[in-house]
């Protein structure tokens, strides 16, 4: 086995300045992690998202103390996962808003392309769950996304660093009315990208796995 680094095209580490919208959560939902444009994201849910991700971190490691390590590495786990999902449906919004559409093909395409990159199938799963806590059965519903940010930044002539990107983001935010339960943070469409370390703030035409075989 040997390490091959491969280089990826990363935005600005200073992601330009956009509207920020905060959004408190409160009592009114109970047993909600979140509620999205009226939609309820259960706590019960949200447990069940990390336990896909922990469980993806214990068959991929070969023993307790590296499963261990991994739970240190990934201490916010639940919170960065909470974020990630609310942040999924903002993009999901916002390039609805944009005309924007993202078909299979596409993502087939580009998950042929990484894993070529990559050095295999196994080997992109095993840097989307160590780098951004993807499990393997969430990789394309991820590639998805990464797409469609993409696309939305197109559709706004602009990249996923500029402001367009964000205020575009920050809109459909306000229009979800983004409420988080407190326990989980205060809701800022823009630190909560930062935050939850989601691939899609990458250049996916050049974005590759750092870790092969």
């Amino acid at each position: 086995m040997h390490r091959r680094r491969r280089t990826a095209l990363v935005l600005s580490a200073a992601i330009a300045a956009a509207p920020l919208l905060a959004a408190c959560g409160n009592d009114a939902h109970p047993g909600a992690a979140a509620v999205v444009g009226g939609q309820r994201i259960t706590v019960a849910q949200l447990q069940s998202r990390v336990d896909e991700v922990r469980s993806a971190q214990r068959s991929a490691v070969a023993d307790e103390t590296q499963y261990q390590q991994a739970i240190t590495r990934t201490g916010t786990l639940t919170r960065d996962t909470l974020h990630q999902m609310v942040l999924d449906r903002v993009l999901d919004r916002a390039a609805r808003d944009s005309g924007v559409t993202v078909s299979a093909r596409e993502v087939q395409d580009m998950r042929t392309g990484l894993e070529q990159q990559a050095g295999g199938s196994k080997q992109l799963e095993t840097a989307w769950l160590q780098q951004y806590g993807v499990p393997p059965k969430r990789l394309d519903e991820n590639l998805r996304l990464q797409i469609e940010a993409q696309k939305l930044a197109a559709a706004l002539h602009a990249d996923t660093s500029q402001p367009a990107f964000w205020k575009a983001l920050s809109t459909a935010s306000g229009e979800l009315h983004v409420d988080l339960n407190p326990r989980y943070g205060a809701w800022d469409v823009q630190k909560g990208g930062v935050e939850a370390k989601t691939p899609w703030l990458r250049n996916v035409s050049t974005v590759a796995a750092q870790q092969a075989a």
